[in-house]
């Protein structure tokens, strides 16, 4: 199977639970609006969440899966077993234990950590009785982190199960797993909207349905494992060298892996001071997830264990083709995805979101915020290229500096930003700390001449930059032409068809000048369409 493919499997089945994600992101907008149960749902819902997207997006791979493969290779398949049953045992008792310890303690978690503008909140007397107070907003996020935070411990779990799959070259079944979330949150919606159910029901009723989602993508990965022909065990644990070499590994791999996330969370706990903030950049961020989860998340699946099977093999010029086509391909995709997003939030957000308890009001405020989040879309793919370039010799330490470093700007431009421009600053100093984030990655693969930057690579990655301005300019004067049909008063069937009309025509357009331009690679182009396997 090609690289190409390899992208093309995971990214698919990405795709598919984005697609699934917007539904339940619309439902969710239609039923609660920018309001206090969907902060609370938010909040609640980020921290385990955040642990999902660290973890189960490859940060845990990228520590598990180069020991887990020396394992397979130097001592088979039964040595391999060992070690997964030590990491599996440690991994499940500190889970449990920190599961105990936070449902006791949430309170406090919440006031401090996911949710700390709930304990400055005062109550605005003349905001009538229709309005849910402080205390209840407080009450209610602690509610809804304890019935959630399990889900924390079953991605974990899944994490790992994923990076033996993985391992095993079968990306499908983790890539396709958190499509269930999906599935139940919809299911649990459509019942309580067609129930009449009030938010706060609702809210709960959420929280449960993700719980059981968790369960349910875990089941569904270990099944997958099985019928591969591998299996673990539960073993009182036992501190060994692998695992010590695992975690030591481990801790910066998901600080480095999950930094959009860990900026994103830190956004939301300085959102909570504003009443409506956390919902705002929350459906803001949906769409611009799919493109990120369509290719960065593919990106960072599958090129961990091609680079690490060709470094370990010495093949070094094939690791740098490698890198070059990753990224060569993160740029074609992402570019113009951030160029349209830039231009055309309100309409999306419109035709997404507006309707039920979501009005009028709260669109021009998530479709800014929107437009910030695109402008950082390609250097959060481009971290995902670079970061597997350590991970595959190992290298936790020099990423790991990089992303403190653009941790600590996003804090404290989040910080500044807040009080200036409110939620967009949130936004805006993501997308800095994003383009930091990958600059520095970057920079310090050069600087150790662990990338070459080919010839192939210029030439295509700034004819993508010209066709993608070029798309742009056309989007601009398209959207001047369909003004009548974007207009807020118009049947919401015509603004989705102009939005239809805008995205076919910028991707034909795009797509037309990348082929024209040689953006595009023509004989790989040719080469899919005739349905052959070119390597890459």
């Amino acid at each position: 199977m090609s690289l190409l493919s390899k992208f093309a499997t995971v990214g698919g089945a990405t795709l598919v639970s984005r697609i699934f994600g917007f539904g339940r992101e619309m439902m969710m907008a239609s039923a609660l609006g920018v309001g206090p149960v969907a902060d609370a749902f938010n909040l609640a819902f980020r921290f385990p969440n955040l642990f999902r997207r660290l973890f189960a997006e490859g940060a845990f791979n990228a520590a598990f899966i180069p020991l887990f493969a020396r394992s397979l290779e130097e001592e088979g398949e039964e040595g391999a077993r060992g070690f997964a049953n030590e990491v599996f045992s440690t991994l499940f008792t500190i889970l449990v234990g920190v599961t105990v310890l936070a449902m006791i303690f949430m309170p406090f978690l919440v006031k401090t950590i996911i949710a700390p503008g709930l304990a400055v909140c005062i109550d605005d007397p003349a905001a009538g009785g229709n309005v849910i107070s402080c205390a209840a907003r407080y009450d209610i996020t602690v509610t809804f982190s304890r019935i959630m935070f399990p889900y924390l411990a079953c991605m974990s779990l899944m994490a790992m199960v994923s990076g033996i799959l993985n391992a095993f070259r079968r990306f499908f079944a983790a890539a396709v797993a958190p499509t269930l979330l999906n599935f139940i949150l919809i299911g649990v919606l459509g019942w309580a909207l067609w129930d009449g159910a009030d938010k706060a029901t609702i809210g709960f009723l959420m929280s449960w349905g993700v719980l059981i989602a968790g369960f349910a993508q875990l089941a569904m990965v270990v099944v997958a494992m099985r019928m591969a022909g591998f299996s673990v065990a539960l073993r009182w644990p036992r501190w060994t060298k692998r695992l010590k070499r695992l975690l030591v590994l481990a801790g910066p791999a998901a600080l480095i892996g999950g930094i959009t996330q860990i900026n994103l969370f830190v956004g939301q706990a300085i959102a909570s001071f504003k009443p409506g903030a956390v919902s705002t950049l929350q459906y803001a961020d949906r769409p611009y997830q799919l493109p990120l989860g369509m290719v960065g998340i593919a990106i960072g699946v599958v090129l961990l264990p091609e680079l690490a099977r060709a470094l370990k093999a010495g093949r070094l010029r094939e690791a740098q083709h490698t890198q070059n086509r990753s990224l060569e391909f993160a740029l074609f995709l992402t570019l113009p995805a951030a160029v349209a997003l830039f231009i055309i939030p309100e309409p999306i957000i419109r035709v997404l979101y507006e309707r039920g308890a979501f009005d009028a009001a709260a669109t021009p405020a998530v479709a800014a915020v929107l437009g910030l989040y695109a402008l950082g879309l390609p250097a959060f793919v481009m971290a995902k290229v670079f970061t597997p370039g350590y991970f595959a010799r190992e290298d936790t330490r020099t990423p790991m500096i990089a992303t403190l470093i653009s941790a600590g700007a996003n804090i404290v431009l989040s910080l500044v930003l807040f009080w200036l421009i409110a939620e967009r600053g949130i936004a805006l100093a993501t997308t800095i700390a994003g383009w930091l984030n990958a600059g520095l990655l970057f920079a310090g693969l050069y600087r150790k001449g662990l990338w070459e930057i080919d010839r192939e690579l210029v030439k295509r990655s700034a004819l993508v930059v010209l066709s993608s301005l070029l798309m742009g300019a056309v989007l601009v004067l398209e959207m001047i032409e369909l003004g009548d049909w974007l207009r807020p008063q118009s049947p919401v069937t015509t603004q989705a068809f102009a939005i239809v009309i805008l995205v076919s025509s910028a991707m034909a357009i795009y797509f037309a000048l990348a082929l024209a331009t040689g953006a595009a690679d023509r004989k790989l182009f040719l080469a899919v369409l005739k349905r052959k396997k070119p390597q890459i």
